[in-house]
């Protein structure tokens, strides 16, 4: 039986802590009126030699000559994107270690209804991961409902006030409306934890019976759920993330998000993997299994670059004002995080991961993940933040804090599911051959 460390347990309050207070600081520094809003810009200004709000003005200035009408609602476009941040900070990384975990859900799942031979051995390190799904679920279930509650300004369809003066926004509104939108997310979330619960519930129940009866069930809900996620987890990246730039929209999306929570849902997989077999736990697992993972980590790594290339190519190529305007923003206003997930994600696997020895060493695995989620949160970083923050992003107290915060409640969440249950199942009908995998 797993125990949790106490450095552990302390360092992931401490974080928590930590972010808990830079987030409190994040949104009291937001500004709540036009003149704060303007004032927080010139700053910034003065401090990075123009910077991000050099180029607002820059973008805005021909359009600012059109009178003070146009001055007063660009003043108030500025409040909106300044104010958003905290909010904006929050959400990305919420949804980031949220997403962990509903990649390894689909992970798990896929090795069930497969009944592969190799991963039954590592069964319970995913269903201490997938653990997180409550806390993590609510947590985004919460922000989404202060959203339509108009706390924030994330969801522009969301306003009446814009939807009203839209005719886009307005054909959509029987999709995209809020009502509908928490009704989906509940469903969604219903889906996922149910079947996490439930098919943990099978699972240590195979643990003391005497035949395959729960090996079987499981079997089949896993090949059932698998349905239902696919069409889920599709939907959710058009209502969570897509919808923050309603006017935009891309037929590879849902797949492309898909890519990014897999490869870091396995990355996580490999890391816990690896620190509680260097803890002592986890004794059959070997050198072998470790390189599974890693050649997942390589392969969706690939494959997550095929999906973004796929998407750019064919919008960049086509040049549609409504389409080719999503990248636009990213190339003026993003270019270091935008360019260098490109490089975090795609390259730095791409050279690392290829040779089969590294695969196999452990601590190379560890720091090549670290890398990749990094690299993953930029990703959501560049999906979310654009949209609603516009040029007036940095990396600071709020995305600081917002790693750090649910960093540490995914960690404690997660070890402290590996104390309840031995770490390696009885009863699995190929525990043996996971006993003895060898590539």
């Amino acid at each position: 039986m797993y125990t949790f460390s106490n450095k552990l347990r302390i360092g992931s309050f401490i974080a928590m802590g930590l972010g808990f207070i830079f987030l409190v600081i994040g949104f009291m520094s937001a500004p709540s009126t036009v003149e704060e809003a303007k004032a927080m810009v010139a700053v910034h200004d003065d401090g990075h030699g123009g910077g991000h709000a050099e180029a607002a003005a820059e973008s805005h200035g021909a359009e600012a000559s059109h009178g003070e009408e146009h001055d007063a609602s660009h003043d108030e476009h500025l409040l909106s994107q300044l104010k958003n941040r905290p909010w904006s900070a929050l959400y990305v990384a919420a949804f980031f270690f949220f997403m962990i975990s509903l990649g390894v859900l689909a992970f798990y799942a896929i090795q069930r209804a497969a009944q592969a031979g190799w991963s039954p051995l590592l069964f319970r390190v995913m269903e201490g991961i997938t653990a997180y799904l409550v806390p993590g679920g609510i947590i985004v279930f919460v922000i989404l409902l202060l959203s339509a509650m108009h706390m924030n300004h994330m969801f522009v369809w969301m306003d009446p006030e814009v939807v009203a003066h839209d005719e886009l926004l307005q054909g959509k509104a029987g999709y995209l409306n809020p009502t509908f939108f928490l009704i989906r997310a509940a469903i969604f979330l219903g889906g996922w934890i149910f079947y996490r619960q439930y098919s943990r519930k099978l699972s240590l129940a195979q643990d003391e019976s005497d035949d395959n009866t729960n090996f079987v069930k499981n079997f089949r809900w896993s090949a059932g759920f698998l349905v239902f996620y696919l069409v889920t987890e599709s939907m959710m990246s058009w209502d969570w993330i897509m919808s923050v730039d309603p006017h935009w929209f891309s037929t590879l999306f849902g797949w492309y998000v898909f890519a990014s929570m897999f490869v870091s849902g396995i990355t996580v997989i490999a890391m816990v993997t690896v620190y509680l077999k260097s803890k002592g736990y986890l004794e059959d697992v070997n050198d072998s299994h470790i390189h599974d993972l890693a050649k997942f980590m390589f392969g969706i790594s690939i494959f997550w670059t095929y999906l973004w290339f796929a998407q750019f190519m064919l919008i960049w190529y086509a040049n549609i004002p409504e389409e080719v305007t999503y990248y636009v923003a990213r190339f003026q206003d993003y270019k270091l995080p935008f360019f260098g997930m490109l490089v975090l994600n795609f390259v730095f696997p791409l050279l690392v991961l290829m040779n089969s020895d590294y695969k196999r060493i452990n601590w190379f695995v560890i720091m090549t993940g670290i890398v990749v989620l990094f690299g993953h949160y930029l990703d959501i970083f560049n999906m979310i933040m654009p949209a609603t923050v516009g040029d007036q992003w940095s990396i600071g107290l709020p995305e600081i804090g917002g790693i750090l915060f649910f960093g540490g409640l995914f960690v404690y969440w997660v070890f402290t599911a590996l104390t309840k249950a031995p770490l390696q199942p009885k009863r699995n009908p190929f525990i043996e051959e996971s006993r003895h995998f060898h590539y």
